[in-house]
């Protein structure tokens, strides 16, 4: 009865998901338009200017945060993408009664709670005696980003015709010379995919880094956490539109990626036929 209504009311239909999106972004808009404020306080727009933007950049302790942030996260994508990408293969391949089990352990980090994860990370390294900093970060941060492209790789996986590999095999090719010229390229659209996906969540993570983080060693979201609890200020207002614009780049580009993965797919389904 409430869905013919809704399909029989568009405009009410239309005027409730346009309520939803402004109350779920005003907040994000609040952020954009007060990190152009010229005031410092963030109670009334005094002025237009892009002097937190000109302060932000010179914040050495914060660009140092940043520049940490774009290392692990490259690092840990590049690692990520070799290991779940080899993982979504292999599980491709095995048959296995165990395998819905494997697949379920795969990608059970993302399931486990952020505090949880970081908490069993923190006791691990502990009992293996690694010094906490950029190794630890390395090691937590592939931990959660190989389930994102090993399940964007084992979808392209699963809707790829086998008898492309298999007819590389025949006319003489190994089976890594099949994986490199066959499968890797075929699948490249979704390891690109998986790994923007992951790149943007090491980017963003708070939890898990606070607790296996040296010392030494800060990252960005987790600097800018901590100037957070001193108060709010126009350069974490500019920061965080700065990242809202990459993060939103980051997406896209995702996109971009999957409507080709979709497009091969389609392309494949056509050879088939």
């Amino acid at each position: 009865m409430g869905m013919s209504r809704v399909k029989k009311n568009p405009r009410f239909a239309g005027f409730y998901l346009g309520l939803m999106f402004f109350i779920m972004y005003l907040p994000i808009a609040v952020v954009v338009v007060f990190s152009f404020n010229e005031s410092k306080l963030p109670v009334a727009f005094t002025g237009f200017s892009t002097i937190w933007y000109e302060k932000l950049f010179q914040n050495d302790a914060m660009l140092e945060a940043l520049v940490n942030s774009l290392i692990l996260g490259c690092l840990s994508t590049f690692i990520s993408a070799v290991i779940g990408t080899m993982g979504a293969v292999g599980l491709s391949k095995i048959r296995w009664r165990s395998k819905g089990a494997m697949e379920y352990l795969s990608i059970l980090p993302l399931m486990i709670p952020e505090i949880i994860l970081g908490m069993v990370l923190m006791a691990f390294f502990y009992m293996l005696g690694l010094p906490f900093g950029m190794l630890t970060l390395l090691i937590g941060h592939t931990i959660f980003c190989v389930p994102y492209i090993l399940m964007e790789v084992k979808a392209r996986l699963s809707g790829m015709d086998p008898a492309l590999e298999e007819a590389a095999r025949d006319l003489g090719a190994t089976s890594f010379r099949a994986f490199l010229d066959i499968t890797l390229p075929l699948c490249m659209p979704a390891v690109l995919s998986g790994s923007l996906l992951a790149f943007a969540m090491s980017m963003d993570d708070v939890v898990i880094t606070i607790f296996i983080n040296g010392p030494r060693v800060s990252t960005l979201p987790v600097k800018v956490y901590t100037q957070i609890k001193t108060g709010v200020t126009p350069e974490i207002n500019a920061l965080c539109t700065i990242m809202l614009g990459v993060t939103l780049l980051v997406l896209g580009a995702s996109a971009l990626v999957k409507r080709i993965n979709k497009t091969g797919e389609n392309a494949d389904e056509k050879q088939a036929h």
